[in-house]
């Protein structure tokens, strides 16, 4: 019997943990002896610390990798962290400041060896976190996307895209971030409403007292006007053609153009157009060849090109110019209005759309391949419904922002020389070589390189490659063994930003997929539905659950409630569920050592340990198709009611011995047989108390551990006898529950009368129900005796229970109506289903058939009901 009276988690996990580190059980090598599978890892930011969609995330991996492991699989998790170009730099600036160090007072060099001093002390948290919730990645192979390798595969694209017309510089629209000073991306924009306010202001036609009203909600760009914009087909302005106005407060003379892009049913009908400031008007600017005045600075400050408020933050200087337009009559009124904003994902600061000169990536051709991919099936989104929004970003793909202006990242290859020109090249060496075929007295000093980095997104966009070493060595046997990868594990929420980027690499650099499956997680949210953050104190320490549930009892929590594709709500109730299930598995543990054994075969368990082999082999069918369509949570709840529901409360108490009586070898054997299978099958989610126990079940060698056991082998089972089991399963517990009704003691044996056309069916399994429902005769006859006792209907069967108390004919009546009444209920709703053409032509044809099943047996618990009822 195991030493402990109750499960330990915390001294188990220490303890296999790094047993299975010592014995290199994670490890993995290109062996071609076995199918590889390989998992990497989403990598964190390098600056994270484990919340609950990581918890989520990383436990579905590694149920993944561990039956992969133990189905004879070369299981590779590759780990590693994201260098997080933006969230990094942040938190080296604000330690930097805390030592009273601005950043522009040190040089690039100096902020960069800081940034590496940070990242070495804290950069690697998040991945010794992983570690307690028992993730088991092939640590060896931690990667980082500034690591030197990666770093010159990052590089190499770059100048390769570059070579080949996809990388080019150019003034465009951006999302420019003033807290960051950096160009963000469309997919780094988080849009949300905002009440703000609609201003009407009076524009002054040239030279006239007449005027033309303009709504908007951005007053300060007003001085960045450099037209006015009406509809051509808007009659109330048609006057208003070859005309010029005068921008207000700064007297700018600027024209009147017409464009069918104006709505004539928004505001007054009438748009000022700022190209330097807003997508829309960039786009009529150079439609309509209009000058382009940048009025901000990097910091959201007025520059001197807006003339007035210079210097004034881009708010206060919306304040100042209402003021302002109201001394001078020519703001007309303010109106509230809902307003969708985009803010910075990372600093949170209001996005300004600013013209600047950035390097961007041609997407529409690079992105063919990997959308087509996605629609014809060769990767597989779970649940699908994602295709769809995939597609949509897919055809509506603009050509990508890569640039940044920060220190710490991918430093672009660009290389300017005096002349004005730039060279791009991996290396300045290189570029000076290329240089000099047409100045050959040019030398390093005179290259300067650009001073932005990449996207965060443009070096991670690649991992799945590069951490095999792809990039550099296409041939090198990793990358051919484990490339493309089988599944990967992801929230949806970047499935723009991170999955499509990787497709898109994957066929442009090995003309292939990176990986066969992407399983999409949902996003973890609270019992209120709001999703967990810092700021609203909902999202709870994983570190702390794990100490007070146990790893297990987190992992099975996150998972009892975690459909793909569909939000997690997190209850810590889930959890204690996980431990108390844990505490189940140790408590079954205890009660089989503790039996005495003998020799022998007791034939009375024969029923039992066939139906229990049967119910695992289907159970395990179940489990193979849940795990085949990757419904994670449905394979745990299977499995959860085979281990609590099956093994524990039927088969232990069919098998086992009566109080201090011996159980015989043979059925001993069996139960140990079928613990370890529950074990096995039971290990990809609960790997610490599985091996805890599959230690404790018998002597083991060294080598001999769960986490590299046998996957069990699927194996017939007959439905038919499963069928009969769940039949006496239902007399029984329908037994339990008229004893205790009546207030029968448990331990006063009774008699039973059954009143059957299936008298074989009893008569089989007569020893069960006499067993697990204290019955101490047992008589199947055609008629109930009129005797008092309490009776029963199970489906079209009649139980008489000889209770010491007789019950009471009307309570009985009134029971039987309920019964009645629900039993129509249900029917009514099978034949619903039935009667829908849709569903009988759609369902798979086992489900058609099993409301088939449903509707004959309601039916025929309703005549029994109806017979007992006229009896009364």
């Amino acid at each position: 019997m195991p030493k402990s009276s109750k499960y330990q988690p915390q001294q188990v996990e220490e303890k296999w943990y790094q047993y299975w580190l010592d014995q290199g059980f994670f490890r993995s090598k290109p062996n071609p002896e076995k199918e590889p599978y390989a998992i990497v890892i989403p990598p964190p930011n390098v600056t994270g610390v484990l919340h609950m969609g990581h918890m989520l995330n990383n436990t579905i991996q590694d149920v993944l990798i561990r039956k992969a492991r133990m189905e004879g699989k070369e299981a590779c998790w590759v780990p590693g962290t994201d260098h997080a170009s933006i969230a990094t730099e942040a938190k080296v600036v604000a330690m930097l400041k805390a030592q009273g160090i601005e950043k522009n007072q040190v040089t690039r060099e100096e902020f960069i060896a800081h940034a590496w001093e940070w990242t070495h002390k804290y950069g690697g948290i998040i991945l010794e976190q992983l570690k307690k919730l028992g993730a088991s990645c092939d640590w060896d192979r931690t990667a980082f996307t500034m690591n030197d390798q990666y770093y010159k595969d990052v590089i190499k694209v770059f100048v390769d895209l570059y070579h080949k017309g996809l990388i080019y510089r150019g003034i465009r629209m951006v999302n420019w971030d003033p807290v960051g000073q950096t160009a963000l991306s469309d997919e780094e924009v988080n849009h949300r409403e905002v009440q703000s306010s609609l201003y009407y202001v009076k524009y002054f036609l040239e030279g006239s007292e007449e005027s033309i009203t303009i709504a908007t909600t951005r007053p300060e760009t007003i001085l960045g006007d450099t037209a006015v914009c009406i509809n051509p087909n808007d009659t109330r302005y048609s006057h208003l053609k070859g005309k010029k106005v005068v921008v207000p407060l700064i007297n700018r003379v600027v024209p009147v153009i017409q464009d069918e892009y104006v709505s004539m049913e928004f505001g007054t009908g009438c748009l000022k157009v700022t190209p330097a400031h807003d997508l829309n008007d960039y786009e009529l600017g150079v439609k309509h060849n209009l000058a382009s005045i940048d009025i901000l600075s990097d910091d959201g400050t007025l520059n001197e090109k807006a003339q007035l408020y210079i210097g004034e933050d881009r708010f206060k200087a919306r304040g100042l110019i209402v003021k302002d337009l109201e001394k001078s009559g020519q703001l007309i009124k303010v109106e509230d209005y809902l307003n969708n904003v985009g803010f910075s994902e990372r600093t949170d600061a209001v996005i300004e759309p600013k013209l600047s000169l950035q390097w961007f990536m041609k997407m529409e051709e690079l992105s063919k391949p990997a959308l087509e991919h996605v629609l014809n099936g060769d990767i597989q989104f779970h649940p699908g419904k994602f295709i769809n929004t995939y597609r949509h970003w897919m055809e509506n793909i603009r050509d990508w922002c890569v640039s940044r202006q920060l220190w710490w990242g991918h430093r672009i290859p660009a290389y300017y020389l005096p002349d004005g020109t730039h060279v791009v090249a991996e290396s300045a060496e290189e570029a000076l070589a290329i240089a000099q075929e047409n100045n050959p007295d040019l030398n390093l000093k005179d290259l300067i390189q650009d001073e932005d980095v990449l996207d965060t997104w443009a070096s991670s966009w690649l991992w799945p490659i590069a951490v095999f070493d792809g990039i550099s060595n296409p041939d090198n046997e990793e990358i051919k063994y484990y490339y493309p990868t089988k599944d990967l594990v992801t929230a949806p929420e970047i499935l723009f930003f991170w999955v499509a980027r990787m497709i898109i690499a994957g066929y442009q650099y090995l003309d292939t997929k990176p990986f066969e499956h992407v399983y999409l997680t949902g996003i973890v949210r609270d019992k209120q539905r709001r999703k967990m953050s810092k700021s609203l104190g909902n999202s709870p320490d994983p570190l702390e659950l794990i100490a007070q549930y146990g790893a297990d009892g987190v992992r099975t929590g996150m998972l009892f409630s975690s459909p793909a594709g569909n939000d997690l709500l997190f209850d810590e109730k889930l959890c204690e569920q996980g431990r108390n299930f844990s505490n189940k598995i140790w408590n079954a543990l205890r009660l089989i050592k503790g039996w005495e054994v003998i020799q022998g075969d007791n034939q009375e368990n024969h029923q039992a340990t066939t139906w229990f082999k049967h119910r695992s082999n289907q159970a395990q069918a179940e489990i193979e198709d849940h795990f085949s369509k990757f419904r994670i949570s449905d394979a745990l709840m299977t499995l959860y009611k085979l281990v609590w529901d099956d093994f524990c409360s039927w088969y232990l108490e069919m098998v086992k011995p009566a109080y201090q009586q011996p159980i015989d070898g043979k059925t001993y054997q069996q139960t140990i047989e079928f613990f370890e299978t529950l074990m096995k099958l039971l290990h990809p989610f609960m790997p610490f108390i599985t091996e805890e126990v599959w230690h404790e079940l018998g002597q083991r060698d060294d080598s001999d551990c769960i986490i590299i056991a046998d996957w069990p082998q699927n194996n017939p089972f007959d439905p038919e006898l499963l069928k009969q089991v769940n039949r006496i399963f239902e007399v029984i517990s329908q037994i339990r529950h008229v004893r205790s009704q009546s207030q029968t003691p448990p331990r006063d044996s009774i008699g039973l009368y059954i009143r059957s056309g299936s008298e074989n069916l009893y008569q089989s399994y007569k020893t069960a129900i006499k067993k697990l429902g204290n019955i101490s005769e047992l008589e199947i006859c055609d008629s109930l005796p009129q005797v008092p006792g309490s009776g029963f209907v199970v489906r079209d069967d009649e139980f008489l229970l000889l209770t010491p108390q007789n019950s009471d004919p009307a309570q009985d009546k009134e029971q039987l109506e309920k019964e009645l009444e629900y039993t129509k209920g249900f029917l009514s709703a099978v034949e619903k289903k039935l009667n829908n053409q849709r569903f009988v032509d759609n369902a798979p044809s086992q489900v058609v058939e099993n409301e088939k099943k449903k509707k004959e047996d309601a039916e025929a618990k309703i005549r029994t009901l109806e017979t007992s009822l006229a009896k009364l």
